[in-house]
């Protein structure tokens, strides 16, 4: 599969649409333009932030005719948030996202927030791609795509899945200021060790499942939102510890560096579910600028307890850069001592 039509969409956060965003809108098109892909900017996907926040039916619209629209090869989400939870409701609705994605192959790529929108399609059945999203990634101002990042983001587009993944040599401090004087500022990198076995076998396989974990946090916790547990609950959002049975669990943690302390609580949510007694193992992303780490993976190993669950550290995805690209929903094979994740479904 080659991807000719990328359709971006805006499932969270509405920044695309904001004036002060065109420089990095305009960074991205170039990007594609010059890939050879065409790009479609769904309905809703430039309304904005306040009308995207108060429209969640528009957001889900925007979803549903992405999958229903026969020009369209890859749905790009634009950027994460905080509130996709909320487009459930329309999703589900007389089965609407089932009849819509039924019999379709469209590759669906987004991380953060849209953890949400993964798991909405888990639970009817549709593989997704998990770790890149436009603004962050084909926008970034570099002076190119960051190269790790557009060495995955290539494969996708040119041959419709990831095989294989190898850790970076290098991880980037994340950028703060994405004014249009930071257009061409490349970001100061240090050397990355690699992928970090904390503990278990070096090799475990299964299918991924997971995300960003402030998003899993909040399918259980009121703080953010007082009604997205119960929406989640309703619509069955978090997969039954049957459904982890013989999973890997992908977790990364999001720029908002979330404290040990809720880190904990974040895990204890998981473990309280089931999941940590039924995975095959675990796939956990290098925090943002390294955030906590240390403090990250012994609160891990604790709240697991139990040894023989192997932990994979240090995964070039989700919010820290640069970032690979893994599918969840297809067999893969993990092996520490080779350094390498290998998808064979």
């Amino acid at each position: 599969m080659h991807v000719h039509t990328i359709g971006i969409v805006c499932l969270s956060s509405g920044s695309l649409g904001e004036p002060y965003m065109r420089h990095e809108r305009m960074i991205g098109e170039k990007r594609l333009a010059e890939m050879g892909i065409r790009l479609r900017y769904l309905p809703y996907a430039l309304a904005g932030r306040e009308y995207i926040q108060n429209h969640p039916e528009k957001r889900a619209e925007d979803l549903l005719t992405a999958f229903r629209d026969p020009e369209i090869d890859m749905i790009l989400c634009a950027i994460g948030g905080d509130d996709t939870y909320r487009l459930a409701p329309y999703l589900f609705a007389d089965d609407a996202i089932q009849k819509a994605a039924a019999g379709s192959h469209k590759i669906f790529l987004g991380f953060s927030d849209t953890t949400l929108n993964h798991l909405m399609l888990h639970k009817i059945g549709y593989p997704t791609y998990y770790g890149q999203a436009f603004l962050p990634d084909v926008c970034e101002l570099s002076p190119e795509m960051l190269p790790y990042t557009a060495r995955y983001f290539r494969e996708l587009i040119e041959t419709g899945t990831i095989r294989k993944v190898r850790p970076s040599t290098i991880w980037y401090e994340c950028r703060t200021d994405f004014s249009p004087e930071q257009i061409g500022v490349p970001l100061h990198h240090h050397a990355h060790e690699g992928f970090t076995l904390l503990q278990g076998s070096p090799r475990f396989h299964g299918r991924i499942l997971g995300g960003c974990i402030d998003s899993l946090y909040d399918m259980f916790s009121s703080e953010r939102y007082a009604d997205m547990p119960e929406i989640c609950a309703h619509y069955g959002l978090f997969p039954s510890a049957e459904d982890w049975r013989g999973r890997i669990l992908l977790l990364e943690t999001s720029e908002e560096k979330m404290e040990p302390q809720n880190y904990r609580k974040a895990l204890l949510y998981l473990k309280n579910a089931g999941v940590f007694g039924a995975i095959s193992g675990i796939l956990h992303g290098k925090p943002m600028d390294g955030a906590y780490e240390e403090a990250y993976q012994s609160i891990l190993c604790d709240v697991i307890g139990d040894a023989t669950v192997p932990v994979l550290w240090g995964v070039n995805i989700g919010h820290a850069l640069p970032r690979c690209i893994l599918p969840f929903g297809v067999e893969t094979s993990v092996d520490a001592e080779a350094q390498v994740i290998r998808i064979v479904g």
